[in-house]
């Protein structure tokens, strides 16, 4: 079987599109299609079933590419490395959100990164979910933390941990609320305090509100920052309430830099994910990535 044909494959399997492929491969449309054609021709049996987006795998597209991908990975890895390259230091491409990643995630692989023999190079991204579950799916990287669970096939997820959302703001903040106000359903006097978010939308706010409040917030963002170490670090300073993971802002509460202003019964919770296309957790250091990476977990709850 061609190796050329099998790589196409993969690359159609994991884009879920023929024309993603093609510009992932540096191809034309019509050549993927052809080739496709061809390695279904040789076994006899198809591999998508075309739709009106994209196309899906069948039970023996979906076979194949568990079988081959994990196989054709390697190959490529072989290719970029160079033989002369120590073939046990493999490179793990990980990705997921900037703040996660850079405080949990990348303090604690970096303990494999060692000369043991089974230790790996490091090399990491930041993005959002859509973007992380895409750039995985392409195969651009290895192993992808996501607070969306992906769907289909192509992609596999394993719950990694929660995170608790906490209601913070500076101590002079927390003052400017009326007594008692923060233990009501309506919570108007915290809809007093400016925002701080990182998006427009107000995303995490606005999830803590239907969560705790059920209600909308009704100040809009004052400050907005793409990056939640730097809504502490406004929050801190004063610029008003923010809602933060508690692992990111716990040592601001333990100083007394930023207060709870809201401590409900049951704290809104966002699930992290674990995600690897499908079959490549036969690879031994994606393998032993994604099980460090448990095991850390497990003790940041």
């Amino acid at each position: 079987m061609d190796l050329a044909l099998l790589r196409t494959f993969v690359t159609v399997h994991r884009a879920g599109s023929f024309t993603r492929a093609a510009a992932l491969l540096g191809l034309s449309q019509p050549a993927v299609t052809s080739q496709i054609r061809t390695l279904e021709r040789q076994l006899g049996r198809p591999l998508f079933l075309r739709q009106a987006r994209g196309v899906t795998p069948t039970t023996m597209g979906d076979e194949l590419a568990h079988k081959a991908a994990p196989h054709l990975d390697a190959l490529v890895e072989i290719a970029e490395t160079g033989p002369d390259n120590d073939s046990s230091l493999r490179t793990l491409h990980l990705a997921g959100p900037p703040e996660f990643t850079a405080e949990r995630a990348l303090p604690a692989l970096t303990e494999l990164t060692g000369d043991d023999g089974q230790g790996f190079a490091l090399r990491a991204s930041f993005g959002n979910a859509e973007e992380t579950l895409e750039g995985l799916a392409a195969g651009h990287h290895d192993l992808a933390i996501s607070t969306a669970r992906p769907r289909g096939a192509l992609l596999t997820a394993t719950t990694l941990c929660d995170e608790e959302h906490v209601l913070v703001a500076a101590p002079h903040r927390a003052e400017q609320i009326r007594p008692g106000e923060p233990d009501t359903k309506d919570a108007p006097a915290l809809d007093d305090l400016p925002v701080i978010e990182v998006h427009e939308s107000l995303p995490f706010v606005s999830r803590y509100w239907a969560s705790v409040f059920d209600s909308r917030p009704a100040a809009p963002g004052t400050v907005i920052v793409p990056d939640l170490r730097a809504v502490l670090a406004c929050a801190i300073a004063g610029a008003g309430l923010a809602v933060l993971p508690r692992y990111l802002c716990a040592l601001a509460l333990k100083r007394g830099e930023v207060v709870p202003l809201h401590e409900p019964a049951i704290p809104p919770l966002r699930t992290y994910f674990l995600v690897v296309r499908t079959g490549t957790l036969a690879m031994p250091h994606i393998a032993r990535a994604h099980e460090w990476l448990q095991h850390a977990a497990a003790r940041w709850g």
